[in-house]
């Protein structure tokens, strides 16, 4: 799998990232830890050798897995992780990321995110100037080779960005989310920090595995995802008709259609890479051919204008959960 640079680091990432929320097992249900497990050292063996994770998926529970999944390749592998909005006091971040490093049994992360701005989730308000001399600090230690941030306005990034060099964001993206293409992605380019897009699948809604009527069950967390309700998920479910036929004349998935789509972004120059999750094995495999697809622009144009007939009834909300 061809890599790419994150930002302006020397640190070389895959366009498909191996997200591991899931692994964390809190907010989702019927996940077990033997299928996590073989799911992201498929995901290695695939050509995923990117990892993203957080020490708020299941309270380091998903750090922990991803280093029994993968300790004897560390060296192979690019670990990216965050801390949470609670953690954003100086002192506090430095404790975070040292338990980071035991729950992932490396001596450094690749990439370190804040994962919140500060006040995020009824958080204490830290200036980010605190939590950026933190993050610089860990970097000249050599704890971290590069810092990131997640779910960041553009105004909040190019607060961040006056502190110290930022070479990524993580925002909500897909061809059913795209808030990220009014502000954040022309910044990126601009500004060449790498996009890291999260629920680059709309967390499986893209795959169409959900049809009509589909019932969550009690407890996961996308009964309260806003592509999953209403008139958005109808709106979805035709546009997944449209797409259909460009996916089997490509001889692939609608999933890996709609990654390819979001990893050619923006054109001509994409700086976007998709973290994919996957409960299991096949999953892995599967979602590592997406950089096997090749889209014509005539293709990208079409793809882009079915994904409009849902994006266009959306607020400008960029968060994707009524929680």
């Amino acid at each position: 799998m061809q890599k790419r640079t994150l930002g302006t680091s020397d640190i070389q990432i895959t366009p498909i990232v191996m997200g591991t929320w899931q692994a964390g097992k809190r907010m989702w249900v019927g996940i077990e830890d033997a299928d996590s497990i073989a799911a992201i050292r498929a995901a290695y063996e695939a050509g995923i050798t990117t990892i993203d994770t957080a020490e708020v998926y299941g309270e380091g529970h998903s750090e922990r897995i991803v280093a029994e999944a993968l300790a004897d390749v560390r060296d192979s592998v690019v670990y990216a992780t965050k801390v949470f909005a609670n953690h954003l006091k100086y002192d506090l971040v430095i404790e975070a990321c040292d338990r980071s490093l035991q729950n992932l049994k490396t001596d450094y992360i690749d990439l370190y995110q804040i994962h919140w701005p500060s006040g995020s989730w009824k958080s204490e308000v830290v200036p980010i100037a605190e939590t950026m001399s933190a993050m610089n600090k860990l970097k000249q230690d050599g704890k971290i080779r590069a810092i990131g941030v997640s779910n960041f306005s553009r105004s909040q990034l190019e607060e961040a960005a006056q502190y110290g060099r930022i070479d990524s964001i993580q925002p909500p993206y897909s061809l059913f989310w795209r808030q990220a293409e009014q502000e954040i992605v022309p910044y990126c380019v601009a500004n060449h920090i790498s996009i890291l897009a999260y629920s680059s699948l709309a967390q499986g809604l893209l795959t169409g595995k959900f049809g009509r009527g589909h019932q969550f069950a009690k407890g996961d967390h996308r009964v309260d995802n806003k592509l999953f309700q209403a008139e958005n998920y109808e709106r979805a479910q035709t546009a997944l008709e449209r797409l259909r036929p460009i996916a089997d004349r490509h001889h692939t998935t609608l999933g890996n259609l709609a990654l390819a789509w979001l990893i050619a972004q923006p054109q001509p120059q994409p700086i976007t890479n998709a973290i994919a999750g996957a409960r299991h094995a096949e999953q892995s495999r599967q979602n590592a051919q997406a950089t096997e697809v090749q889209l014509s622009a005539a293709d990208l144009q079409e793809i882009d204008a079915i994904g409009k007939t849902v994006t266009d009834y959306l607020d400008n909300n960029p968060m994707l959960w009524n929680f």
